[in-house]
């Protein structure tokens, strides 16, 4: 250990050792009443869910991390860590110090990563400093965690300053792999080597780049899978010798992360490779990703290749629609590549592909007017008309359909950065926020359009309102401050959100002060007033405080905590004691239906229009969150609605009532982050920020280890995985059924 960190450990360890929590040792005896699930008496168990579910921890929950049983200890610890209180680091580093139990080290060690205090780091560099110890893979997952907060949230200093501390702790976690890559022959730590991978992701270390490289020649695909991940996401090139054999490699993982990093470090070499995999794998996964590598090499000779790749698979759509793969999908990613590898060409061909791809599927995907836009932006605004005539166009889709709207008010919105080498630029860019204009003001349009189903036309203001600022007019402000009386809450937040972006302004400001008791008042989504309080918070002036202040009333947590965070950044104090518990929405009978699921198989078929998948729900690992779900699906909740998100070789999101991913069941759940990774197949519950779950969850294709610890994962899918993959946004869960056994 480097003197100044063991200096600084030696002091975090004596106040471990000497605090009033420390010195609860475990308790003899057993734990009395009727067992519970996992062994755990169920009144002991249902007193942890309560403080986890109110995010309170007090001297109930800190009796019981020095319980004597180990599950009690263990579930203590994990509830310690999803409440996040600094209190309970003391305890948590002497558990995983010094418990006799290793699977309570574990869980004291992924605890620490998720409270992400400093005071726990240097316990947890401590264990990794010495191989015989247990929970070290545990711990450099969780030192990742912590060291990527702590650079969050510390400004840069000197070299003996901060930075320098963290740097320590950065080296530390090379140093553990370091001794397992040296160490391969005898039996490698295989979950350390995952973990440490995925912690360098966070932590982002200098020079991490050979040493990465050297699990590139590992057997274990996985682990090659994962050190291509990390390349990838630290845009590291030293690996691209290797990555361009990997394009060949057996697992489909491999190969799909392989044509990552080429793709990232836009490596010029690469691109034949690359169009063979784009062309010729049987894998989507891995089509895809060498699609989007394309795209990034920006290299012409590839458009023509995806022209006539995407020609082919419009072909097969108009024949039939059962595919072992989904072309809709694939045809939005060859779209995406093109508009960054020929914009600005009025290609004919290309342009040509699009609109007919385009029509074919209600013109309600942005990949695909993007695209065009970029490519043929003078042929795409003409295609709308002109004056009056596209107006008018542009208004009557803003009445017919808000996702076709919603479509191309993005695409308009890339007409605004043309280069200054495009003929007649000033001309484009002013028909394109002229038609913006038209779409803001759709309800003045004139029109009459009679339809049997509700449009929402409101729907696609967000986009609109985002595409129109890209244009930076002088009377941005003003449109922005008159969508701040809209009644749809997410207008409303796209509106503060863009004010926010704005130099401060007295006229803002008011208008701000002005929308944040009725934001407040919203009932079934707080986006509104998370949003106006971050745009107050830019605004620093005591009149923004005072009002940023009265949020602290809120029955909403997670608004008294954006508040609190609000005006800690705004310089006008802690007010961290204002915080609270959450009022939950849960009884301890809830509690008990929840935790009563653990030990048995509860299982969801979900029938969508690409057919059934079934998942079975992790009671153990995330109770409530299943309850939640289980709750959700029993009455319907799901049915009917259509899939907002397709991210190939990523994730499938469902559970958006609104269609446009910012709907919701009308209230906010938890996380349940533990410790089940995200592979293949595994479902989690997608979050705005922490605590943020309602009804939207996701099912991931490929592994993402990035995720792991920042999302509940609260199900796999069992059977089915290949209806999964063919599932494409827009397709419907027609029906969802639990069975509990």
């Amino acid at each position: 250990m480097q003197p100044s960190l063991r200096k600084l450990f030696l002091f975090a360890l004596i106040a471990v050792l000497t605090s009033p929590v420390a010195a609860q040792r475990p308790r003899s005896g057993k734990p009395k009443g009727p067992a519970g699930p996992n062994g755990i008496d169920q009144s002991i168990l249902v007193q942890i869910i309560r403080a986890e579910d109110e995010r309170r921890f007090d001297g109930s929950l800190q009796s019981l991390l020095a319980h004597a049983d180990g599950q009690v200890r263990k579930r203590a610890a994990l509830a310690a860590g999803r409440i996040g209180s600094d209190k309970a680091v003391p305890r948590l580093a002497e558990m995983l110090l010094s418990d006799r139990n290793n699977d309570v080290r574990d869980m004291a060690a992924f605890a620490l990563g998720e409270i992400e205090a400093a005071e726990g780091a240097f316990a947890l560099a401590s264990v990794l400093d010495d191989p015989s110890k247990p929970a070290r893979a545990r711990s450099i997952e969780a030192l990742g965690k912590v060291v990527a907060a702590l650079e969050a949230r510390t400004p840069p200093t000197t070299e003996n300053g901060a930075d320098s501390r963290l740097n320590l702790l950065k080296a530390k976690i090379l140093d553990a792999l370091r001794f397992e890559d040296q160490n391969r022959q005898a039996n490698p730590n295989t979950l350390l080597i995952q973990l440490g991978l995925a912690a360098v992701v966070r932590v982002k270390p200098n020079a991490a780049g050979a040493l990465i490289k050297q699990f590139l020649t590992y057997a274990d695909a996985r682990i090659v899978a994962d050190a291509l991940n990390t390349l990838a996401r630290l845009r590291l090139n030293e690996g691209n010798d290797d990555a361009r054999r990997l394009l060949k490699h057996a697992d489909p993982i491999v190969r799909a992360n392989a044509a990552r990093v080429l793709g990232v470090t836009e490596d010029k070499q690469s691109l034949d490779a690359l169009l063979d995999r784009a062309l010729h794998d049987s894998d989507e996964r891995v089509s895809v990703s060498a699609i989007r590598a394309l795209g990034n090499l920006k290299d012409a000779r590839a458009a023509r290749p995806l022209i006539e790749r995407g020609q082919y698979l419009l072909k097969l759509v108009k024949v039939s629609r059962q595919f072992s793969i989904e072309p809709r999908n694939e045809l939005l990613d060859i779209a995406t590549a093109l508009g960054r590898i020929i914009p600005n060409t009025e290609n004919e061909e290309a342009f040509a592909w699009l609109m007919e791809t385009g029509e074919r599927y209600g013109h309600e995907d942005p990949e695909i007017e993007i695209a065009a836009a970029r490519i043929a932006p003078a042929a795409y605004l003409r295609r709308l008309g002109k004056g009056k005539e596209g107006r008018t166009n542009v208004q009557r889709t803003m009445l017919l359909n808000w996702r076709s709207a919603s479509s191309l008010a993005q695409a308009l919105g890339e007409i605004s950065p043309l280069p200054d080498t495009t003929k007649d630029r000033g001309a484009p860019a002013q028909t394109a926020e002229e038609l913006l204009r038209a779409m803001i003001d759709y309800r003045n349009s004139g029109l009459t359009i009679n339809t049997l189903v509700a449009v929402h036309s409101e729907y696609a203001i967000p986009d609109v309102l985002r595409a129109f600022a890209k244009f930076k007019t002088k009377d941005l402000s003003e449109v922005l401050r008159a969508q701040l009386k809209e009644s749809d809450v997410i207008v409303r937040a796209a509106a503060a959100d863009l004010l926010g972006e704005q130099p401060p302004d007295t006229s803002n400001e008011k208008t701000l002060i002005a929308a944040l008791p009725v934001a407040l008042s919203d009932r079934d989504l707080n986006d509104a007033a998370l949003s106006i309080l971050d745009a107050l918070g830019k605004q620093k002036t005591s009149r923004a405080n005072d009002a940023m202040k009265s949020a602290l009333n809120s029955g909403d947590y997670i608004i008294r905590r954006r508040a609190v965070a609000a005006l800690k950044a705004s310089g006008a104090g802690d007010f961290s004691d204002r915080i609270g518990i959450v009022k939950t929405r849960n009884s301890d009978t809830d509690y008990r239906r929840a935790i009563s699921r653990i030990g048995r198989r509860t299982t969801v078929i979900v029938t969508t229009t690409k057919g059934p998948f079934t998942i079975e729900l992790l009671s153990a690992d995330a109770p409530l969150t299943v309850d939640n779900f289980v709750q959700l699906a029993g009455k319907g909740f799901f049915n009917g609605q259509r899939i907002p998100r397709v991210v190939p070789n990523f994730v499938v999101q469902a559970g958006d009532p609104r269609g446009d991913q910012n709907g919701g069941p009308g209230y906010q759940i938890r996380c349940e982050i533990n410790e089940a990774p995200f592979e293949r197949a595994a479902v989690g519950m997608a979050l705005s920020g922490k605590d943020t779950g309602g009804s939207q969850w996701f099912v991931t294709h490929s592994p993402q280890p990035h995720l792991d610890g920042g999302y509940t994962v609260f199900g796999r899918v069992i059977a089915g995985m290949d209806v999964v993959d063919r599932i494409a946004r827009g397709d419907v869960i027609r029906s969802t059924v639990i069975n509990e056994r």
